[in-house]
């Protein structure tokens, strides 16, 4: 799967030369960053990172506990406070700090890819060209904005005048997960720091590299101290004492549902907090007979296959009419062997390891299901090497909505695929999930991409594409796949508070 229409080495028909990893002799940043000052976790305890392509450890972290998020919130409070520096700072200053750490990772670029791909195990590639420009150009979306968000004069009786402003909601905590981890730190500072509010932010255990060098970059790009913090650890502490905390005013956390469910539950029980949430999803594709078959066939792969295949948005249920059916199944098989598994860092590899091997052995114990219930296995299905957390771009045709694969979050490089009769049977099978992220439609008439798009209980829906995601665009779910709006204009009501101002004028004359 080429990313940008990339592929290959060197200089070919004008094309420059790809990107290339940088060497990473040590780990600069490990610590957690508070206040601006980098500092020892209070208990002393330190936890491992590891290179999932490798097995081998990268370096130690601080473990922030509670009591390391009580310094970090308390940082984040007073940084916020009326009278702070922040707090007075003309709006479009915080916009130019923004962009100035927007231009402090284009510099970092390649070191910051290496360390998600380090981190990670996603090809480099990928952390070059997606996370990186996304991360950026979320960064200077908001940035824009800054100094763009205002209140409005509401008329009412002539004895009165009433204005809204639109002030920050104060403190906010943010927990961010595994698969994304330098986007999605964007996609939680960069309208939070917009709107003028001070951040608290729990990069995932497995991947707190790349978050702990830009905590590098975001006191370069001279935010004061307090402004954001950031604080590794693990969710049933550093997680827990954010949500928990009485002085952090808004959660943002991407993840699990089951998770997310706890979190919402530990905000009412404290301070009422405010929460966004986004919990995954079980993605629908409707893939009808007069689509562009070819186009079909790669973007539903690459929404299955991408990332692999650990993304939120993946395209779990691809329902293909039966009159294509057949031929849909043969040119997918075809596409997945294209994928070529191997070293992350090296710009040929399309697919590299799952993240650990918790997640491997959930993905294998779900393609062993998928076989026991009675799918037809197409390609794949197995690990790569006796002891690698590689698996197989893994393909299932004749899937029934019944099935474990059909209905629970695989979050692994596992594609399958449902037959259907009419556009009214694709559209209920579709909606029959708790779970409404994403869905996408591929046809060539117009007047059915309307209609079924309209009728599908997703927050996003794709028309002849997969994964195109724009900093423009609000990004969220219905039912359980969330509360709330990120990314676009609408992350910005996520992140303010609404003033209303009523003034009783004198006679008029």
């Amino acid at each position: 799967m080429a990313q940008n229409g990339l592929t290959g080495n060197g200089v070919t028909a004008g094309i420059p030369a790809l990107p290339q990893p940088v060497k990473v002799q040590e780990i600069r940043h490990s610590k957690l960053f508070i206040n601006n000052e980098w500092q020892r976790s209070c208990s002393g305890r330190t936890f491992p990172t590891f290179n999932p392509a490798t097995g081998g450890k990268i370096c130690d972290v601080e473990e922030a506990d509670k009591e390391d998020v009580d310094r970090a919130v308390q940082a984040a409070k007073a940084a916020v406070q009326r009278g702070s520096v922040w707090r007075r700072m003309d709006a479009s200053r915080r916009g130019g700090m923004l962009h100035k750490l927007a231009d402090l990772m284009e510099r970092d670029r390649l070191l910051l890819a290496t360390l998600e791909t380090l981190d990670t195990g996603k090809p480099f590639l990928q952390s070059f060209f997606v996370d990186l420009d996304g991360s950026i150009k979320t960064l200077r979306y908001y940035a824009g904005w800054a100094d763009k968000i205002h209140g409005k004069s509401l008329p009412v009786d002539e004895s009165f005048m009433c204005l809204t402003k639109h002030e920050p909601v104060g403190v906010c905590g943010a927990i961010i997960p595994w698969n994304f981890p330098l986007l999605m730190f964007t996609w939680k500072i960069a309208p939070a720091l917009s709107c003028g509010n001070t951040v608290v932010i729990k990069p995932a255990e497995q991947t707190p590299l790349t978050a702990l060098h830009v905590g590098s970059l975001i006191k370069e790009a001279g935010f004061p101290p307090g402004v954001v913090n950031i604080v590794p650890g693990f969710g049933p502490t550093a997680g827990a004492a954010i949500t928990n905390h009485m002085d952090v005013d808004k959660v943002a956390f991407t993840g699990s549902m089951e998770v997310g469910q706890l979190i919402n539950e530990a905000a009412a029980k404290s301070n009422l907090k405010r929460v966004t949430l986004e919990l995954g999803g079980k993605n629908p594709s409707i893939v009808f007979a007069d689509c562009n078959l070819q186009l079909a066939v790669e973007e539903t792969q690459k929404g299955a296959f991408y990332n692999q295949g650990q993304c939120c948005t993946a395209a779990s249920r691809v329902f293909v009419e039966e009159s294509i059916y057949e031929e849909f199944v043969r040119c997918s098989i075809q596409n997945a062997k294209k994928t070529v598994i191997g070293d992350p860092l090296d710009p040929q590899t399309t697919q590299g390891p799952q993240i650990d091997r918790l997640h491997f052995d959930k993905i294998m114990d779900l393609i062993e299901s998928g076989k026991k219930e009675g799918a037809k296995l197409e390609c794949g299905g197995a690990a790569v090497g006796e002891k690698s957390l590689f698996i197989q771009p893994t393909i299932f045709s004749g899937v029934k909505d019944h099935m474990r694969i059909a209905k629970e979050e695989i979050f692994g490089p596992v594609q399958c695929i449902f037959s259907f009769k009419s556009q009214q049977e694709a559209i209920k099978r579709a909606n029959s999930s708790q779970y409404g992220l994403v869905s996408a439609v591929f046809t060539t008439s117009m007047d059915r991409a309307l209609s079924v798009s309209a009728a599908l209980e997703t927050g996003t829906v794709w028309v002849n594409c997969y994964n195109a995601l724009h900093a423009q665009m609000p990004f969220g779910g219905y039912k359980m796949s969330g509360i709330g709006r990120e990314l676009g204009e609408y992350a910005l009501a996520e992140y303010s508070e609404v003033k209303a101002v009523t003034i009783k004028l004198s006679e008029t004359i």
